[in-house]
């Protein structure tokens, strides 16, 4: 199975900016695409954004403009750019690889394997 470190994590003031990374230990990392969901307490996990196989992004709404999700496969790593940070975006983050050819999935369902997830913490 395809194991994944989620580090980064941290507390941040309001407007800044933090960068998450997922190491994944796994040969075929490129063959994977690569998702970063939430979990903000009291609430379900929620789709943040999603790389393809091909380095195509997709982000929820909530993010969008905020966030920038890239990929070095010679790295076997995806990241999570988040930039001016708002309180509400205060979670566990964790990421995810899903063996979708194209595309990505925006719900948790498809994705095969997953990171323990990182503390982000938001000041207001």
């Amino acid at each position: 199975q395809v194991q994944l470190v989620e580090s980064g994590g941290g507390l941040v003031q309001a407007g800044g900016s933090l960068r998450l990374s997922c190491a994944a230990s796994e040969r075929t990392f490129g063959s994977y695409a690569m998702g970063w969901f939430r979990r903000a307490a009291g609430k379900e996990r929620e789709f943040v954004g999603a790389i393809s196989r091909g380095g195509f992004a997709t982000y929820a709404d909530s993010v969008k403009g905020r966030f920038t999700i890239s990929r070095d496969n010679a790295k076997s790593t995806v990241y999570l750019q988040m930039n001016s940070l708002k309180p509400e975006d205060t979670a566990v983050y964790y990421c995810a690889a899903d063996r979708i050819l194209r595309g990505v999935h925006t719900t948790e369902a498809p994705y095969d394997y997953w990171g323990q997830g990182t503390q982000v913490t938001v000041a207001s």
